[in-house]
This record gives C-alpha cells, structure tokens and sequence, in this order.
C-alpha cells in the first residue's frame, strides 16, 4: 500500500542523499514537483504530504507544531538509515527546523545538512496579527497578501470552501509556535531569502546562524518570497553543493543488480 506521507514514492534502498522537502502554508507537495528531474541523481528527491493537503485533502489537517513533527518523526524513523537532508519553505523551513530537534531527542540519526528556505528565525515574535480564527473572507485576504496563490483561484468560492480548512491549519500552526531555548543543532545550516522579500527582513534570516553550532551560512537569491520557484535552479545548485561528498555509496549487495525504481 502506498504510503500517503511520500508524494512521489517512498524512499529505496539506493545510492546518494534523500532529501525530504516540506511545504509552505498553503501548499502541498507539489512546490518540489520538479524537483527530481532538477536535480542529480545522486539527491533523491521526496516532497512530504502534510495531512489535509495535497492529495490528502480528505484527512483532517495537523494544526499543531508538536503533533506535526511527532507524526514526521514516526514517518521517517524507518528511512533514516542512509543519509538524509531536511528543506523547508517558510513554514516548512521552521517544520524542518523543529523535526530536527525532535529526532535529537528521540536519538535518531541527524541530517547531514539543513535547509531553510524564506523563514524568519524561529524565535523572532510574529507581528502579523492571528488569521486562523477569523472570516474566510479575511483569510482570502491574508493569502493574497502573501501572495503565492493565483487570483483566480482566490476567486473562486467553491474551491476555497475546499481548501479553506488546511489553510487554517497551516496558519494555525505558525500562530501557535512556541519556540524552546535548546541547545543549537550540530549539523550545517543553509538559510535561504529572497534580495526582494516583502515578509521576512535580512535581520530575522541572520538569526538563524544562531540555531546551528555546526557550519552555518546565508544565502541570498533573486525574488520575493516565493523565489523557490522563480529562483528554483539557484536553489537546488546551492543544494547540491551543500550535499557534495555526503551521498551514501551503492551498498556492496546491490553491486551487479538493477537500480531500484521510484
């Protein structure tokens, strides 16, 4: 049966680095759909479904930060047994921040390396007002703001009727964060933010160096908040690089048989 966390296909027993890619608020799997043509092969690309979106649009949402890195963590607790790398957009940058954390805890293997992509740091105070409780219209409103999501989809009632609660999930579950001053994470630290950016400052991206004792770097690409997909080769190039030399070797008995499908 196929396992409804992994959007593309569940992770083989194969050569290179398998990078787990978590979404924005508001989106789904489907922001890294290209991704694995993109990127080499030795990155084996797999996009995470959060519950209620994407093509999990029946379930209901996961609207709580803990909740939702315990389920990751129960997920992924099988497919840690060769090199890994987490990525995460905005929302899914402070996801991949806290399922890291919540793997130390339980004693599982870290990432070789973090990515995260268009977030402010984890402990900068939201200043934007609580949406997930209020109208649909204001809610609307609130996407458009952040853009990211065609106006003719905003327009539309009858798919926003749809989509409205896992939206309210997903701004639910930013609202309620509550940061913990832990130690910082041993593992590298790549922090990505777009040069025109309207929501999240150059100052709140730098604070994130703090979050990792490991190697620990800024980079700035062209765009606004969505420069995942405008900038979506300088991404994964910086990716890439990042991810040189950490790639797993094919195991000894896969030697002489054929590469697993995905």
């Amino acid at each position: 049966m196929r396992n409804p966390w992994f959007a593309q296909s569940e992770p083989a027993d194969e050569p290179g680095i398998r990078l787990f890619c978590l979404p924005y608020a508001g989106g789904n799997a489907s922001a890294y759909r290209t991704w694995r043509d993109l990127a080499p092969e030795h990155v084996r690309v797999h996009p995470l479904e959060l519950p209620g979106r994407g093509t999990r649009w029946n379930e209901t949402p996961v609207s709580r930060m803990p909740l939702v890195t315990g389920m990751l963590a129960d997920v992924l607790a099988g497919h840690l047994d060769r090199p890994y790398a987490l990525f995460g957009h905005s929302m899914g940058g402070l996801i991949a921040f806290e399922l890291a954390r919540t793997l130390r805890e339980r004693g599982l293997p870290q990432p070789a390396h973090l990515f995260v992509s268009g977030s402010a740091a984890p402990d900068v105070p939201r200043t934007r007002r609580p949406i997930h409780a209020a109208p649909d219209a204001e809610v609307i409103e609130e996407l458009r703001f952040l853009g990211g999501t065609p106006p003719e989809l905003l327009a539309d009632a009858a798919l926003m009727e749809l989509v409205l609660p896992a939206l309210r999930a997903d701004f639910c579950l930013l609202e309620t964060y509550e940061y913990r001053a832990l130690a910082p994470l041993t593992v590298p630290l790549t922090v990505f933010g777009g040069q025109a950016d309207p929501l999240v400052a150059s100052a709140q991206l730098h604070l994130w160096l703090r979050q990792a004792r490991d190697r620990s770097r800024l980079v700035i690409l062209p765009g606004e908040h969505f420069f995942l997909h405008s900038a979506v080769r300088d991404v994964l190039a910086t990716v890439t690089d990042a991810l040189a030399g950490a790639a797993s070797p094919v195991p000894a008995h896969a030697v002489g048989s054929s590469p697993s499908s995905f």
